[in-house]
């Protein structure tokens, strides 16, 4: 009975999580409540949330409603050419089951549209739209697509097995990446998504939760949710003014809905990917989802080697320019970005770092010199000014003194 409460209690932390209802520091101070509170009065984790604020009753009931439905007839429901194992995982939109394709035999990961989410059309969209973005891309860093289709009402989309583990899941527990460990890492995400980018896709998404790392250690960039073809002006001109993205690593133009959001976005949330890794914390901290954006549109990045002081300067510089919050700043392509990575990772300096670096220091002191210089324009100009001035009131006085003389003469 403990464990299948403290299963319970799991799934419905992580689903809360999910869908953002809930903080990382509210979930742990009710599992440290309800840890302290075991051997006396036990309490179900919603109960604690929904006591203490964090959650209201209704927002409790669609977690549960999420529970229910992950637990529910689809697990036991069959896919045609697929035999349902188990379930994988639950999160705020999609149930994810453990199958075997039968016609190759081989098993694969199933994600499917809970009920509740088949009945809206975006949302129905966006998960086809998944499956065929994904269906574009083959390359040993991106989770591969199986197929995508509906039955009995369900729909699902069926992708390569990854049995291991997600960079959120090391990072939950509190790891902090090794300079070296993060390098290897954030160079096959980004080998990834030079692929993406070379066929006009980017992922708008790239954060931890979406990075898988399989038991041989290789990365698998997973989750084309968001993905958008850099040609389809269509969907970016229905999507301006709306956030597309995860608050802790969203870039600043896709937090304005931006028009033409591009390829240098999923630098920008790479590099925030990697600034977590490094330092055991998100670039931007705040309990509202809003305030973190805000942060990422004014405050000023703390670099990553003041947080973590056995960083090299090269990396906490790399990730400087990757957040860098005008993406003109930015490196202007992945390609760049993975010239610098490898000579850091092979003990070399991040030359196109510091180039851009400089560019931007220098564009600041060109400013800077811009108004000093237009300052002592006008400085100048105020002071031709006055002695003209003088000079045309000497004139006038010396002019008036020679008639006064003449006159007198006269006399």
């Amino acid at each position: 009975m403990v464990n299948d409460s403290t299963n319970y209690d799991t799934m419905f932390g992580k689903i809360a999580l999910d869908q953002g209802l809930c903080t990382n520091e509210e979930l742990k101070r009710c599992i440290d409540e309800i840890d302290n509170r075991s051997q006396t009065s036990p309490a179900l984790l919603r109960d604690l949330l929904v006591e203490r604020g964090y959650l209201t009753k209704s927002q409790a009931s669609r977690v549960i409603s999420t529970i229910k439905e992950a637990r529910g007839s689809t697990a036991t429901h069959q896919i045609p050419g697929y035999m349902i194992l188990g379930k994988l995982g639950a999160g705020a939109m999609a149930v994810v089951y453990k199958a075997r394709q039968l016609s190759l035999d081989r098993i694969v990961a199933v994600k499917v549209l809970p009920k509740r989410f088949s009945e809206n059309k975006e949302y129905v969209e966006r998960f086809y739209k998944e499956g065929k973005a994904a269906g574009k891309l083959n390359h040993p860093n991106i989770v591969q697509a199986v197929d995508v289709g509906e039955s009995g009402g369900h729909h699902y989309f069926v992708m390569e097995y990854v049995e291991g583990k997600t960079l959120y899941d090391d990072l939950a527990a509190g790891k902090v990446y090794g300079e070296r460990e993060a390098l290897d890492v954030i160079i096959q995400v980004a080998e990834a998504l030079r692929h993406a980018h070379s066929v006009g896709l980017i992922h708008r998404d790239v954060k931890p939760k979406n990075i898988m790392i399989n038991k041989e250690g290789i990365v698998k960039l997973a989750d084309m949710g968001l993905a958008r073809q850099t040609t389809d002006f269509e969907a970016a001109k229905m999507e301006k003014g709306k956030a597309y993205g995860t608050p802790y690593y969203i870039s600043p133009e896709q937090i304005r809905g931006e028009i033409d959001v591009d390829g240098r976005a999923d630098i920008y949330g790479l590099g925030a990917t990697f600034y977590h890794l490094v330092t055991g914390r998100v670039p931007f901290m705040a309990d509202d989802p809003m305030e973190v954006m805000r942060k990422h549109l004014k405050d000023e990045l703390i670099p990553p080697d003041h947080i973590n002081t056995s960083l090299s300067a090269g990396v906490s510089e790399i990730i400087e320019v990757m957040m860098a919050k005008d993406k003109k700043n930015r490196y202007n392509s992945i390609e760049e970005l993975l010239v610098d990575l490898k000579a850091v990772r092979d003990g070399g300096s991040p030359m196109r770092a510091h180039k851009r670096m400089s560019v931007s220091e220098l564009e600041k002191l060109e400013d800077g010199e811009v108004v000093e210089e237009s300052e002592n324009v006008d400085l100048a100009q105020s002071v031709t000014r006055y002695k003209t001035t003088v000079l045309i009131l000497g004139a006038m006085a010396g002019f008036l003194l020679l008639i006064v003389l003449l006159l007198l003469f006269r006399k």
